[in-house]
């Protein structure tokens, strides 16, 4: 037994460092990576935008809706949003006075709300296309819709397709390019040809090919983009694999009997994630980008959801009311740059022949 934790013990050993050039010693890899990070101002920006736009995602409810976060009413203490949640899951209930109640209207309770008192699919017909203002910041659409709330809830339309998407694209990506790394031989050539077949699907025509098929789906949107835009992640999981399989400890580990998918997963992977962490970000805005698409084009997730692209195809139709167009797109634009900022940072930092050159 001491035998065998010794020999364990070596291999672990005989690990590549996990250093970048001139980190200090005993410092982890993604600490180093951090430090170099930190020392470019727009990749760091863009990690900042990158961080401002997830938590709005997170706390959009908190952000633009139409209930309070306080209410006093006849007496009663209530918090409508954190109860609100609480009856989505069935662990609460709306008491009678409060049920189907518009709180905006409720006479004679002290309340507190979000900063845009309104959700995306609050219509008022009596405000269509109105010009930013104090009360509707961003204006409104020809349903009177408030374009700020939509934007807020959009985000996290447009984030969760963007990370679902790249999500399902690096489960495969990562497994296919190991196993065409690790084995080589024939299962690479079976695998190297499957990259090729996938290369020449489209992602784009293939999503409105089937959004003609078939009913507007969030769901369907995200597995299709995941589907199809793993290439490149398996691509360099592959190159990556193919380097490491051949180093020292790789091969004292198979010596020693460890399995393949140990060796694989817990040895080799580590070691080869950094390729793929800078894919994964520069498919998270691509994902995004997509959906901005088919949203303009009117097909891709159902009508009735408020997303950037889907205000800005109702721009389209109203050219006249600016506002419809600049800040979705706005909106689009810094996002999609911020991610690949972070990108082309960690590019720059997890490359040696990249750093530096900027």
């Amino acid at each position: 037994m001491s035998s065998m934790q010794s020999n364990t013990a070596s291999v672990e050993a005989m690990r590549p460092e996990t250093s970048l050039t001139h980190a200090a010693a005993g410092e982890g890899l993604w600490s180093n990576v951090w430090k170099q990070f930190r020392r470019d101002p727009i990749a760091l920006a863009g990690l900042y935008v990158v961080c401002i736009l997830v938590t709005m995602a997170l706390f959009a409810d908190f952000l633009a809706n139409d209930k309070p976060y306080y209410s006093f009413y006849k007496g009663k203490i209530y918090f409508p949003i954190f109860r609100s949640y609480l009856v989505g899951v069935g662990l609460a209930h709306w008491p009678a006075e409060l049920q189907n109640v518009d709180f905006k209207k409720l006479e004679g309770a002290t309340q507190v709300f979000p900063p845009v008192p309104y959700r995306p699919g609050n219509i008022d017909l009596l405000v269509p296309y109105e010009t930013p203002s104090k009360k509707h910041w961003f204006g409104t659409d020809k349903l009177g819709r408030d374009i700020m709330a939509g934007m807020i809830h959009g985000s996290r339309i447009s984030l969760s397709i963007g990370f679902v998407a790249v999500g399902i694209a690096v489960i495969i990506g990562v497994i296919l390019g190991a196993l065409a790394g690790y084995f080589g031989s024939w299962v690479d050539l079976v695998i190297s040809r499957l990259f090729e077949i996938m290369l020449s699907i489209p992602t784009f025509f293939l999503l409105i090919t089937v959004a003609a098929l078939l009913p507007p789906s969030i769901f369907l949107t995200m597995t299709i983009i995941g589907l199809t835009s793993w290439v490149g992640i398996a691509r360099f999981a592959r190159n990556e694999f193919l380097r490491i399989r051949n180093l020292d400890y790789v091969t004292a580990a198979i010596a020693l009997g460890v399995s393949n998918r140990k060796i694989m997963f817990k040895h080799i992977l580590p070691n080869a994630l950094a390729p793929v962490i800078v894919s994964v970000v520069l498919g998270v805005a691509g994902a995004i980008l997509i959906e901005s698409s088919l949203s303009f084009l009117g097909i891709g997730v159902p009508a009735e959801l408020v997303t950037w692209g889907s205000i800005l195809h109702e721009a389209s139709s109203a050219t006249f009311a600016w506002w419809l167009a600049v800040f979705p797109g706005a909106a689009i634009f810094v996002t999609v740059l911020a991610y690949y900022l972070v990108g082309e940072g960690l590019r720059e930092v997890l490359d040696p022949r990249l750093r530096g050159l900027r």
